[in-house]
């Protein structure tokens, strides 16, 4: 059975789970991201098979997310690496390693990996942070509001009266 498409519905939310496809693809940019390059290293240390990692990073390549780079012409061998639209994803698979750290997603009773600043040894977390000054905002104080693409159906769920100002 095909997945939905959620192209074109009005959420950023959708549009990147859009782009990057399934779970698969996210593990895909998780090892791109970790420096991991080839096809077949890909298909070791995810576990996934040939046909379905083939499918995976031709959509990935589609979307801008990853690109091929040949590395032999004889016989042609390529390898992959993200994009800066890829390499962007980065927070995002932080995000998810975090939720999953808190409720251990994993279920093997504590986080496989952990973020560390390199410089001071000290345990990092993500935080939101003001754009201005750069100072953490406490999730309390953090207040949605319709953007430049908001519809109707938008402003309805941010509580949002019809024609207020954004």
């Amino acid at each position: 059975m095909k997945a939905k498409s959620f192209s074109g519905m009005r959420c950023s939310i959708a549009g990147a789970l859009e782009l990057i496809g399934d779970r698969w693809a996210f593990l895909i940019i998780r090892d791109l991201s970790l420096g991991v390059r080839r096809f077949d290293d890909l298909r070791a240390s995810i576990g996934i098979p040939a046909a379905t990692l083939s499918a995976r990073l031709r959509h990935l390549v589609a979307s801008d997310i990853v690109e091929r780079v040949r590395y032999q012409d004889r016989p042609p061998r390529d390898a992959y690496r993200l994009t800066q639209k890829g390499a962007d994803l980065w927070m995002v698979g932080l995000a998810l390693r975090e939720w999953g750290d808190r409720w251990d997603a994993s279920g093997f009773g504590g986080p496989p990996v952990e973020t560390f600043d390199r410089e001071t040894g000290r345990r990092l977390t993500l935080a939101l942070v003001d754009a201005d000054d750069g100072l953490p905002v406490s999730p309390a104080r953090i207040e949605l509001r319709p953007g430049p693409a908001a519809d109707d159906t938008i402003r309805h769920l941010l509580n949002v009266p019809h024609g207020a100002p954004s």
